[in-house]
């Protein structure tokens, strides 16, 4: 070690010397870091201000744009009661859905410490955001060019619209808003970037509603919306119907299959069931009532099976530690018989196997394209081959449960009352449902009568 002239080691005399230099340094990063706060700030308010502008817009044109309905409130001659109150029914029930995807929103990032929760329920949060105010713009153009607020009154006069050929450009740009702003409500592609993360992130339980609870309310505001109000333009957005349940179906199957991750492949598995739905919607809108009937029978068929899956994956996940990797379920059918059995029941029906429910919804669906015939047909094919697809990733899981070695020190988990009584609630209900719709709740027969009403209401019911 060489010694400086005052006898101090050289390393220390060039540490000294450098301090001031550190010292500046360190004062410039400071300075950096505290003009990308400075500049973050007024970024953050301005995203705020900007989504505000647009909420206000929103609402402003969701209640001016009516100008006859807004004339006829001021001197009121409204109409009777009953006039009145389905207006606001329609109206609470778009309310209803901001609520309940406020709380959705809310729920995704419950666990509040986890990156993954955080990300996803900000991603959930924007694009809902947005989504929201598409479709309230859509909502507010179509109220404003037909001068009414009721669902009755705005068929009848779509009804005349389309009679005289008079159909707008604004119109189609309503049609097209209100598409959007469904389309994410229930995870369609390509506006389903938000449910992989958002379903990874959240809880396991919350993870189970948001997957049945927000998609199945999102189906009935579209019946209210497409189906009800819009059935005079059927010919027009039937054809977006069919292109978004093909590519839907499609890519939801091909990504899970890519997926390591059950909660994950769940996900992706979600987006393939909002496409088969779709096929049932847009064989409805192709002519045939039974397509509404298998749309509305699939509905109830997912959500016992859908929330059973999610069920046995939140009961694994009770053990310190446990993830939702497919290595978590090696060895479950000789770990844990009971989660073993109901997981392979549970899958058994996502993928479409007899007798549970989820063939007989698949099948509800599939005949009513076939029915409907021509684009409908291939859209049927399409079905079939994306259900076969689907098979290898949904039994995949049921050979890692029978025929994979369980994790080495893996302890079974004692799970609760609630646990157990939920977990046998879905398998009672995907089984029923399969074997006996109607019975001991005439489920099949309440699908039927409710399509025959709702085509009564808009003049397609079959005799």
């Amino acid at each position: 070690m060489y010694l400086s002239f005052d006898g101090r080691p050289r390393t220390v005399v060039r540490a000294i010397d450098d301090l001031p230099a550190r010292a500046e340094r360190a004062q410039s990063v400071s300075g950096r870091r505290r003009l990308l706060a400075l500049g973050l700030v007024p970024l953050a308010l301005g995203i705020a201000a900007l989504y505000a502008l647009i909420l206000t817009l929103s609402l402003v044109m969701a209640v001016y744009l009516p100008a006859a309905l807004l004339r006829s409130v001021l001197r009121g001659s409204v109409g009777d009661g009953f006039a009145w109150r389905e207006n606001l029914a329609f109206i609470k029930a778009n309310l209803a859905n901001y609520a309940l995807a406020l709380v959705s929103y809310l729920l995704a990032g419950f666990a509040k410490r986890d990156a993954l929760s955080t990300e996803g329920a900000i991603k959930y949060f924007l694009l809902g955001s947005f989504s929201s105010a598409i479709l309230l713009f859509g909502l507010a153009l179509v109220w404003g060019l037909t001068g009414t607020t009721s669902v009755a009154g705005v068929a009848a006069s779509l009804r005349e619209s389309v009679a005289t050929g008079s159909l707008s450009a604004g119109l189609a740009m309503g049609l097209a808003f209100l598409t959007t702003g469904v389309a994410f409500k229930i995870a369609a592609v390509p506006f389903h970037y938000w449910t992989p993360d958002a379903y990874q992130g959240s809880p396991t339980p919350v993870t189970g509603y948001l997957s049945v609870g927000p998609k199945v309310g999102a189906f009935a505001l579209i019946i209210r919306l497409f189906v009800e109000a819009l059935g005079p333009l059927s010919d027009q957005w039937v054809s977006v119907m069919i292109v978004l349940a093909a590519i839907t179906m499609t890519l939801g199957n091909l990504v899970a299959l890519t997926q390591g991750n059950v909660k994950r492949m769940l996900a992706y598995s979600s987006i393939a069931h909002t496409g088969y739905m779709l096929v049932g919607l847009a064989a409805y809108a192709s002519g045939q009532i039974q397509g509404l009937e298998g749309l509305l029978y699939y509905g109830a068929a997912y959500t016992f099976m859908n929330l059973g899956a999610f069920a046995v994956v939140s009961a694994l996940q009770k053990r310190q530690g446990v993830t939702s990797s497919l290595d978590t379920f090696a060895g479950l059918g000789r770990r844990e018989p009971f989660l073993g059995i109901l997981m392979t029941l549970f899958l058994l029906s996502l993928t479409g196997i007899p007798p549970t429910a989820g063939f007989f919804a698949k099948a509800l669906v599939i005949l009513s394209a076939v029915q409907a015939g021509g684009a409908m047909t291939w859209l049927a094919v399409i079905a079939v081959l994306n259900a076969a697809a689907a098979a290898f990733y949904y039994l995949r899981v049921v050979v890692y449960m029978y025929m994979r070695d369980p994790v080495t020190g893996a302890a079974t988990a004692s799970h609760g009352a609630l646990m157990r009584a939920g977990l046998v609630v879905a398998m009672i209900g995907t089984i029923a449902l399969g074997v006996f719709p109607n019975w001991p709740v005439p489920v099949l027969d309440a699908a039927q009568a409710a399509a025959q009403a709702v085509g009564t209401v808009v003049g397609t019911a079959l005799p």
